[in-house]
């Protein structure tokens, strides 16, 4: 019996093999631009301001690209993000991808 007649669709196959592809997950948090010499300068207890304030969501990137925003949280013990909302694929093409410029 073949897949359309389960229900399926030859898409479905194709689709189940891509699930598996692993990409990379990134949390950003916020940016800061420094020179060389103020990143040389840092050492322990150095305090970097980022370009946000602490009520604002942190980006979910796949592949340098935001896909979503959540929220920080502790996890038993480890930090965790609880995604607040999912951006939509329209958006997603008009932000640029991490590191374009």
């Amino acid at each position: 019996m073949s897949e359309i007649e389960n229900g399926g669709s030859p898409s479905t196959a194709n689709l189940d093999v891509l699930l598996d592809i692993e990409l990379p997950l990134t949390f950003r948090f916020g940016a800061a631009r420094m020179t060389l010499d103020q990143v040389v300068g840092l050492d322990t207890g150095s305090i970097v301001e980022l370009d946000r304030t602490v009520d604002q969501p942190v980006e979910v990137l796949v592949n340098g690209r935001v896909v979503a925003l959540g929220e920080p949280l502790d996890v038993e013990g480890s930090l965790g993000i609880r995604i607040l909302e999912i951006v939509s694929p329209r958006e997603r093409l008009n932000r640029p991808a991490e590191g374009a410029a």
